[in-house]
């Protein structure tokens, strides 16, 4: 990453990138920092991609290599550095943002803060417009004390929700509502709640069910988890209950309700020779999405989707497409959850959403979602795990490019977290000749190793299939953050107010307060072409 530039690059000013975007022409707007630095400024559809991290995610944000592609940092020089990057993976339509960020901001150009912000933003477009029934914490708990005849449906993933929810509550993700709840509460009379941590899928879950035109009377749970523990309840640990399979009398019900709202927002159904044609134009960026369950998703799934679980696509959909104005096409094996989805995305102002409803004749998989790499994986030096624990080597530097939650999780004992982009030039690595790279599953350990061995002339080596096979071979493992020993500082993630368990009050209440003032910012930012249906 350290090539110089041989070739000028055009730059873009602000005020073209923001035609763009409300003139509907595919754009991608990346930001090279960390998350942690993105989340503290940027435009609104900024898709943050870390320097370090080009060659592992780039494909499957910016499939398509023609594509308008603007990149941008805040002075810190890594736009000079991933250039040549970009180039050698192919990418050919590269600008650079004219003054970076602080262009951005100087051309008058909106400035927020937070991550998966459209969503969010959008999330309190509709409650404002719709004024989406909800519940204070308080209400619900006096409903709970009393006994009423309620379910509260939890619209977040499985695994937020088992860290901790409502008491009471049930894990159904944000596209399994529409599917499920009609079995969930087969009476008209029972009171439905929807809760998230915080405001957006509380919001956007609960009006998926007035939507979808169930008898019930449907709540958010006003601010989520924040609300509630705000409000000083207990929130429970662990909880495990999730939805059942629906019946198919009630699948047959969402299925009409979905189908009405496609239609009504915009969506195109096609099949797969339509599915052909898309694939076939060279000027379109597509994005191939399978919204059921990851575990659905594993079972079998259409050879070239994606897994995106459709209340996550809707909730972080930067985090799938990066290219603002591509086009989308969803997918499942029930016709709700697919249009139910893209209802949501065509009113964020993605143009063009379909809907694949006859996969006939096309070719499925099993198994997980692979990596999708922009390029093939150098070939490296390698070293099993067991071989690699079995060594007697007290001069060799293991470092680990985990994530650094993944690493805190767990990571080889002696291992130290780096972020690649801080990597060259490190004093810590000079005249080192023995370093070992390693993480979670070896991907990015092997792309990093050329840069790193050429950078200090070490003997450069990866852990074969990284921690993960490390684990796998029942090797021991740490925990924990050193911040001492680590190679940088923990800024590549972005640490939610709404995550975890031990979150300031103060903390929760400055994001509930950021939440609400999101309406105003998309005012004066005006290029997010979003609309609220309102049925006739």
């Amino acid at each position: 990453m350290n090539v110089p530039v041989s070739r000028p690059v055009a730059a873009i000013t602000p005020e073209e990138v923001r035609r763009r975007l409300r003139g509907g022409e595919e754009i991608a707007l990346v930001d090279l920092r960390e998350e942690g630095p993105f989340a503290q400024a940027h435009p609104l559809f900024a898709v943050n991609l870390p320097l370090g991290r080009i060659e592992e995610r780039i494909a499957a944000l910016v499939p398509r290599r023609t594509a308008l592609l603007v990149i941008y940092d805040n002075g810190e020089g890594r736009v000079n550095r991933a250039l040549p990057v970009l180039a050698a993976l192919g990418y050919r339509n590269v600008s650079v943002l004219d003054g970076g960020l602080e262009g951005w901001r100087q051309s008058g150009g909106e400035i927020f803060i937070d991550v998966n912000v459209p969503s969010k933003a959008f999330g309190e477009l509709v409650e404002h417009v719709r004024h989406t029934p909800s519940l204070p914490a308080p209400e619900l708990k006096e409903r709970i004390a009393r006994g009423d005849d309620l379910v509260i449906l939890d619209a977040r993933r499985f695994s937020e929700f088992n860290v901790m929810s409502i008491p009471g509550g049930r894990s159904v993700p944000g596209a399994e509502l529409a599917l499920r709840v009609r079995d969930l509460a087969p009476s008209p009379a029972t009171t439905v709640v929807v809760n998230c941590a915080g405001r957006t899928r509380s919001i956007i879950g609960a009006q998926s069910l007035v939507n979808a035109g169930i008898p019930n009377p449907v709540f958010a749970l006003r601010n989520g988890t924040i609300g509630w523990t705000l409000a000083g309840f207990d929130l429970a640990r662990g909880a495990l209950d999730r939805a059942g399979e629906p019946g198919a009398a009630n699948i047959a019900k969402a299925r009409a309700a979905a189908v009405q709202l496609a239609a009504q927002t915009g969506v195109r159904v096609i099949d797969a020779a339509g599915l052909s044609a898309l694939e076939a134009d060279p000027a379109r960026t597509l994005y191939k999405l399978d919204v059921r369950a990851p575990e659905e998703y594993e079972a079998g799934h259409l050879e070239g989707f994606r897994s995106a679980p459709g209340g996550q696509l809707v909730q972080a959909t930067d985090e799938w497409i990066g290219v603002r104005h591509g086009t989308i096409v969803l997918t499942d094996d029930d016709g709700v959850r697919a249009r139910m989805t893209a209802h949501w995305l065509r009113q964020l102002g993605w143009r063009e959403v379909y809907v694949l409803d006859d996969r006939s004749g096309l070719s499925f998989l099993r198994g997980p979602e692979p990596p999708i790499l922009a390029d093939s994986l150098p070939e490296v030096e390698t070293v099993t795990p067991r071989n690699f624990e079995s060594e007697k080597c007290g001069d060799r530097l293991l470092i680990d490019l985990a994530t650094s939650p993944e690493f805190r999780k767990g990571h080889v004992p002696g291992a130290v977290f780096a972020i690649r982009g801080d990597l060259s030039g490190h004093p810590r690595l000079k005249g080192a000749k023995n370093i070992v790279l390693t993480s979670p599953d070896g991907v990015a350990a092997r792309i990093a190793a050329p840069e790193i061995a050429a950078a200090t002339g070490a003997r450069l080596r990866v852990i074969e299939g990284g921690t993960r096979a490390w684990v796998a071979a029942g090797l021991p493992i740490e925990t924990g953050f050193d911040s001492a020993a680590a190679l940088s500082e923990p800024i590549d993630v972005y640490k939610r107010p709404y995550e975890g368990t031990d979150n300031a009050a103060a903390a929760m209440q400055a994001y509930l307060d950021w939440e609400f003032g999101l309406v105003a910012q998309l005012d004066r930012d005006g290029t997010h072409g979003f609309f609220v249906y309102v049925p006739a």
